[in-house]
């Protein structure tokens, strides 16, 4: 059979699959920090150990790979992974010989499942997936997927959002020129913000029925902070903090999900030691004194992001969970500062966000009307929904979410 015929066969295919949906708001899951597959490539002439491979004939998946994530090769899987700064072009590269890429764009498996063989605990969006397929909906034509390089802030990911816009696009179309809902988590939240407030409003009142957010830290989060002084060891308990620190402070995406100003005081102490309590304010000389220059740089580059908290232009759903202990300050004993593991002073949030940060979202919801820097808009909807012990990462196999996002998504 000519592609020709094939691809008119695919349309014919997709036209009854999207008649099945007729009516629902399709739906594309944008994932959040380490909620995408990655691959890489590799051609290096040196490794950081002599188990470590040089080459690879294809590319693999680099992330999520539990094979990789082992002591002693965990080292390989770092210096694959990590990225270099350039305080010039302010941008960031792969290690010489490494080549990373997204895979799987527009689909929602890679952000179903990050480890491609589907072991339950690479499991991301796919318990959601299931709720809406109950209801009606279509993998690959009425849910669609937006992966994207998670190590990377806004700032490096342009080409996202130019194919988030096609995708948004071609989703309404398919779905016989029905709005879309854009379904995100944490960080995902974040990009689809920044997404949203890149388009015109006619645009976004066309193609965007709504904005609904699971778990995103609106206004950072003191994690990210942590995550730069001693590292996060991803719920592992046989991974070392210290080691993973030395892939994920070289994410400019870390920098980005940092407090934000508009949400900490700057009298606020955020890091406390014998010597110095650092504020908000005081960011430059902290990371000055933990020898992370270019934690600094990307942080000038990425705070532009966090500056402006107007409302996107569309409704919006936004579900957390709270009452949940998360890190909200980190206090050095006497004698211990830069050497030793600091006390997680802990409030309140989902375990991994603020609580300040989740409901962020409810301040759009008290105004009357909004304004972003280039128009007014009328009222759009904000609901919100704190769900309490709903973690971050859980609650995306949350019941009580799952049954939200079904009751929500059924509406036209």
């Amino acid at each position: 059979m000519s592609s020709i015929k094939i691809s008119f066969a695919l349309l014919f295919i997709y036209g009854i699959l999207a008649q099945d949906s007729l009516g629902l708001s399709p739906v594309i899951l944008i994932p959040g920090d380490g909620g995408s597959q990655l691959e890489a490539k590799l051609n290096r002439t040196s490794v950081v150990h002599y188990i470590c491979a040089k080459t690879s004939a294809d590319y693999f998946n680099i992330w999520l790979n539990l094979e990789l994530l082992v002591p002693f090769v965990i080292d390989c899987w770092v210096d694959n992974l990590r990225l270099e700064y350039d305080n010039v072009t302010r941008t960031t590269r792969n290690p010489v010989g490494v080549d990373v890429r997204v895979p799987g764009w527009g689909t929602p498996e890679p952000v179903e499942w990050l480890d491609p063989s589907h072991d339950k605990s690479g499991a991301y969006f796919n318990s959601i997936a299931d709720a809406l397929v109950k209801i009606g909906y279509v993998r690959n034509v009425s849910i669609r997927g937006a992966p994207y390089d998670f190590r990377r802030a806004p700032n490096e990911n342009a080409e996202f959002f130019v194919k988030l816009k096609t995708l948004v696009e071609d989703t309404y179309n398919t779905n016989n020129k029905t709005s879309v809902t854009l379904l995100v988590h944490s960080m995902g939240g974040s990009m689809a913000l920044h997404f949203l407030r890149l388009q015109p409003q006619a645009w976004k009142d066309q193609y965007i029925r709504r904005l609904l957010s699971l778990s995103t830290p609106w206004g950072g989060a003191v994690k990210a902070l942590k995550t730069f002084a001693i590292g996060d060891d991803l719920g592992s308990r046989v991974l070392r903090e210290s080691v993973l620190r030395a892939q994920q402070v070289t994410c400019p995406s870390l920098a980005w999900l940092l407090p934000s100003r508009l949400f900490w005081k700057p009298q606020e102490v955020l890091v406390q030691t014998d010597k110095y309590n650092y504020t908000i304010n005081d960011l430059q000389k902290l990371f000055t004194d933990m020898n992370l220059p270019d934690a600094w740089e990307m942080r000038k580059d990425t705070e532009q992001f966090s500056t402006d908290f107007s409302a996107p232009g569309v409704e919006v759903h936004c579900v957390y969970g709270y009452n949940i202990s998360t890190v909200d300050r980190l206090v050095y004993k006497p004698g211990s500062w830069l050497d030793g593991r600091p006390l997680l002073a802990a409030g309140d949030g989902d375990g991994t966000v603020n609580a300040r940060s989740l409901a962020a979202c409810e301040h759009w919801a008290r105004r009357v009307g909004y304004t972003t820097s280039t128009t007014t808009l009328n009222n759009k909807p904000v609901k919100a929904l704190p769900l309490p012990n709903a973690e971050h990462l859980d609650i995306l196999h949350d019941p009580r979410v799952l049954d939200y996002v079904a009751t929500v998504m059924r509406r036209p």
